[in-house]
């Protein structure tokens, strides 16, 4: 009886390692981002090691459909140009399924990019095999990375989702301006406020 509940459990903890082993976990502030190389809508591939001379990065989860998502399109597209200049790379990156979310699919991002002018690249996630490496949940999500792709801060833009003119604290920005005077930004964590990243079923 020993012999065969020694048996059970054994087996047990291979099937249990077998399917999990492989699943991915949410990155946490301190961790490193692994690279990726996503098409954008340009047809262009673009990776973090494209950007020798990045300071850090700017990774934006985010996409056509979502409410909360296109009220912060013109604050990221703003973003993107204001700290190229000082060298932080915005990516954004669509996670959704096309087929779960016909609004996001491929050549919906293109319309919408030259729609709105955007000044980053777009790329999507295809295969939705990024996102759940970052542990991004909502749309938008945030997570600043430095010139070494080790994460920083994690969370939503500011906290104001339906007026940049009300926005009182500016949590990515300052975020920023903590790696650029050497300190740990506070608070390095808040919570993304968006739509939930539509799967295939």
């Amino acid at each position: 009886m020993k012999i065969l509940s020694a048996l059970l459990l054994f087996v047990s903890v291979i099937f249990t390692t077998a399917f999990t082993s492989n699943v991915p976990t949410a990155y946490k502030i301190g961790d490193t981002a692994t690279d990726f190389k996503l098409k954008s809508v340009d047809g262009k591939m673009y990776s973090m090691s494209d950007y020798k001379s990045a300071k850090g990065f700017i990774v934006v989860f985010t996409c056509n459909h979502c409410p909360f998502a296109k009220k912060y399109e013109d604050r990221i597209n703003d973003l993107a140009k204001k700290y190229k200049s000082k060298g932080y790379i915005l990516l954004a990156i669509n996670p959704n399924d096309p087929v779960a979310e016909p609004a996001d699919s491929f050549d919906m991002m293109k319309v919408r990019a030259k729609e709105k002018g955007f000044a980053f690249p777009y790329l999507l996630d295809e295969g939705q095999k990024i996102f759940p490496q970052y542990g991004a949940t909502k749309t938008p999500h945030v997570f600043l990375l430095d010139k070494n792709r080790i994460v920083k801060y994690i969370g939503a833009i500011d906290d104001n989702v339906d007026s940049a003119a009300d926005v009182k604290e500016k949590y990515l920005e300052n975020a920023i301006a903590a790696l650029e005077s050497g300190k740990t930004p506070s608070p390095e964590t808040t919570k993304a406020i968006g739509c939930s990243i539509k799967v295939k079923k």
